[in-house]
């Protein structure tokens, strides 16, 4: 792939910053803009070398951008997405990387402003520290991207999509917004919500006694509040009904110990110590979290 021109990131947070210290270590880009609105923080990342330059004004920041990367808190991607197109070139690809994905592309397609230069994208990496402070260049290497496509995408930009995140190590997978956020709630934000719930079921007095189990069990509900609120109330459905598979796992177990069913105990342990292991062994890099 030949270096892209600029590359606009709005957002310039853990996700965002990570994509452009990669973008500017590997050469990937010949000039990579940050937009934001904490003028501070800007020039903390453009200090780091997450960034070459920054602006407060995304119409700035987007006008001469070959590529535009919105990585704003799922609630306002529409908004800057269709905000970007309409100031960006006509020929410029615009993505985000949110973890919702259908809301996302629906508002975005009854724009017209954005929905010819959109393709929806979701860089499945993170942590649970969040903030520019801790990017890192290889955050996306060998994680999963999904790309979200449909049916009045141009050819032209799924190719440019798949290019971009390939050259920063993803493995990029196609799906529709619809099952991407069905398989997310299952694999990403049903661990985060029952990871939360482990973490308020458990008295502050009794953590001192904790073993790794509860550490382990818990790291991720220590993310950001409101990108994890905004995110469960744009995927309600499919996590409602991760939520109720979740519950009839817990259910079983509590009526085989109820019941003191030894059989049933170890069935349902076996079950899962089986289902771990095959994760185990198809798992990107640990320490993840979308």
């Amino acid at each position: 792939m030949e270096q892209l021109g600029t590359v606009t990131i709005i957002g310039v947070g853990l996700i965002g910053g990570s994509i452009g210290m990669a973008l500017r270590s590997e050469r990937l880009a010949a000039r990579v803009v940050g937009v934001g609105r904490n003028a501070e923080a800007l020039r903390q990342a453009v200090d780091r070398g997450l960034i070459d330059e920054a602006t407060t004004v995304p119409e700035e920041g987007v006008r001469s951008a070959e590529v535009v990367l919105v990585c704003t808190p799922v609630d306002r991607i529409p908004g800057d997405v269709c905000r970007a197109a309409a100031a960006a070139p006509g020929d410029a690809l615009i993505m985000d990387a949110g973890s919702t994905k259908r809301k996302i592309v629906e508002a975005v397609e009854a724009d017209p402003s954005g929905r010819d230069s959109f393709v929806g994208a979701h860089p499945i990496a993170g942590s649970e520290r969040s903030g520019a402070a801790n990017a890192r260049a290889g955050l996306l290497r060998g994680r999963a991207c999904v790309l979200t496509p449909t049916g009045r995408t141009p050819a032209d930009l799924v190719r440019r999509a798949r290019a971009f995140w390939a050259n920063l190590g993803a493995r990029v997978v196609e799906m529709s917004p619809g099952d991407h956020d069905e398989v997310l709630a299952y694999t990403s934000h049903l661990p985060h919500a029952v990871a939360a719930a482990l973490a308020l079921s458990v008295p502050a007095p009794w953590q001192s006694l904790a073993a790794g189990a509860l550490r382990d069990g818990t790291r991720v509900a220590a993310a950001d509040t409101d990108l994890w609120t905004a995110i469960f109330r744009d995927n309600r459905g499919p996590l409602l009904k991760a939520l109720g598979s979740f519950q009839d796992r817990v259910a079983a177990l509590k009526y085989a110990v109820m019941t003191d069913d030894a059989d049933a105990i170890r069935d349902w342990w076996e079950q899962a110590r089986k289902l771990r292991t095959l994760l185990e062994e198809r798992q990107s890099p640990p320490g993840g979290m979308d």
